[in-house]
């Protein structure tokens, strides 16, 4: 019984001037249901409001997107109104439920890891206590399964900081590009890993489409911060999506990759900086 079957949440949530200003967005109803969804992971994680695979496995926006059955770019377009509204934040390469600690049973959930902590040391009591000349397999006996175990465990945690070390080095290189240095500590450990994946060369192209664009409607159009263009604004300009820089052809006119443009102004009409969607309990 160590698992968590339940969060809280309040009644009044769809009151709450965040939440209508989310719903008022392209996808804002899909942008409510993730915000849910990621709130049910963190319950599941039991970790002070972490969103995680494993502990030392961060969910990247495709992970997401496979486990709650999205396309990517909505993923993408929730996580960034959920940041803006700071409703979610990077920790650790993580996501992290902000405020979650205030508004769930925490005494509960504490329980729950307690007794998980307890059943996992239990467990492993009980294997060192099995004979290790006791063959599970033709080559592997229950002593040196966990042995096994924990050398793949560390090579995994090598291999992950191997790649974050990739990944932060590809984008200070990216970063130079980019005429706009504003946001840099707004782009997450997890992005950069994205961006790896994409590769430096097509993200090198990728920049110079859109400093190509700036330069055609330099009359009005404004250059995003980095923090933005990282974050998604350089999906557009990607191989397999750029389509010559077209827009509505009027200034203020927006392009698939200005998400960040409609929350911006969700904000200056007036949203909150409180967030009141879990509610307050006892």
């Amino acid at each position: 019984m160590g698992e968590v079957k339940w969060i809280r949440l309040s009644i009044n949530m769809f009151d709450n001037r965040k939440i209508k200003s989310l719903r008022s967005l392209p996808e804002g109803n899909n942008i409510i249901l993730i915000w849910v969804a990621l709130l049910t992971i963190a319950g599941r994680c039991n970790a002070g409001g972490m969103i995680f695979l494993t502990e030392n496995i961060p969910y990247t926006t495709k992970m997401l997107a496979d486990e709650l059955d999205f396309e990517e770019n909505i993923i993408v377009l929730a996580l960034n109104a959920l940041r803006m509204l700071e409703m979610v934040q990077d920790h650790d390469e993580a996501l992290l439920i902000t405020g979650w600690e205030e508004h769930q049973n925490v005494d509960g959930l504490e329980k729950i890891r307690e007794q998980s902590r307890k059943r996992v040391a239990k467990y492993r009591e009980k294997q060192k206590e099995l004979p290790c000349n006791v063959t599970v397999t033709p080559d592997v006996t229950p002593c040196n399964a966990i042995e096994r175990e924990i050398e793949l465990e560390i090579d995994k945690e090598k291999d992950i900081k191997h790649i974050v070390h990739e990944a932060r080095a590809l984008f200070e290189d990216l970063w130079k590009l980019y005429p706009s240095k504003k946001g840099k500590g707004q782009v997450s450990d997890t992005k950069k890993k994205e961006l790896l994946k994409i590769g430096k060369e097509e993200l090198e192209r990728a920049i110079d489409r859109y400093k190509a664009d700036l330069k055609k409607d330099v009359d009005w159009r404004k250059t995003q911060n980095g923090s933005t263009f990282f974050n998604s604004g350089y999906v557009d300009y990607l191989d397999n999506n750029y389509e010559g820089g077209k827009n509505d052809g009027t200034p203020g006119g927006r392009t698939g990759s200005n998400e960040k443009g409609l929350i911006a102004e969700a904000i200056a009409a007036g949203v909150s900086t409180e967030f009141e969607g879990f509610g307050n309990f006892d």
